[in-house]
């Protein structure tokens, strides 16, 4: 690997990650020959990881680019977590079992000290135990939106705050108008208010109720 596209590459990360996490997430990546996708903005999932197969030889691992620097670190963590636990086991558990939660907080403690404290402190109480906490998990995601650039407190209210029924749009699309109808595992089906489709919308996205 030439080291100048080693620098481009590091550089590249720069632009999503905490300066301090730039370096080891780079050995990673290559260490496991992953193929790192930065995507648009999408309300059905912040990231994903997808195990080698026929036609795709690599490890590939997409995150959402508009993610502030602390949060799209976190979100990575989650997807090598994917990608250790896939290595270990294949497909033979569950994809969000006790193997894959031991693997993430493994993970998040070793990157511990590159968090803000007030997110540490929460990374530290959720990663105590297995099964890891939901509750937790979701003070988390609400204390990491305030390292978004434009932050305000309107932004605490988030699609899983809501009960099924609610009307709402989200935050940063003013003119998708949604109604909430059921909540599955991480994601909610929401009904498209203006061509009656539904969709999977992801329960930590911002939202402004109607």
């Amino acid at each position: 690997m030439e080291q100048s596209f080693i620098d481009n590459y590091k550089r590249s990360l720069a632009k999503y990650l905490p300066a301090a996490a730039v370096d080891s997430v780079f050995n990673y990546l290559a260490q496991h020959s992953v193929h790192l996708h930065i995507t648009r903005e999408r309300y059905s999932k912040l990231g994903d990881y997808r195990w080698p197969r026929q036609g795709h030889p690599f490890h590939e691992i997409s995150v959402n680019g508009n993610l502030n620097p602390y949060h799209f670190l976190l979100v990575l963590l989650h997807e090598m977590a994917h990608l250790d636990t896939w290595l270990q086991y294949k497909n033979s558990i569950q994809p969000h079992g006790h193997e894959w939660q031991a693997n993430y907080a493994r993970l998040i403690n070793l990157y511990l000290p590159l968090f803000p404290t007030d997110v540490s402190v929460l990374l530290q109480r959720y990663t105590a135990r297995i099964p890891l906490s939901r509750t937790i998990e979701k003070q988390i995601d609400a204390q990491l939106r305030h390292y978004n650039p434009d932050y305000t407190p309107s932004q605490d209210i988030t699609l899983n705050d809501l009960t099924p029924g609610t009307r709402f749009h989200i935050a940063s699309r003013p003119d998708h108008h949604f109604q909430a109808l059921e909540k599955r595992r991480t994601r909610w089906i929401c009904l498209n208010l203006a061509d009656g489709k539904k969709y999977l919308v992801s329960g930590t996205v911002v939202v402004v109720t109607e």
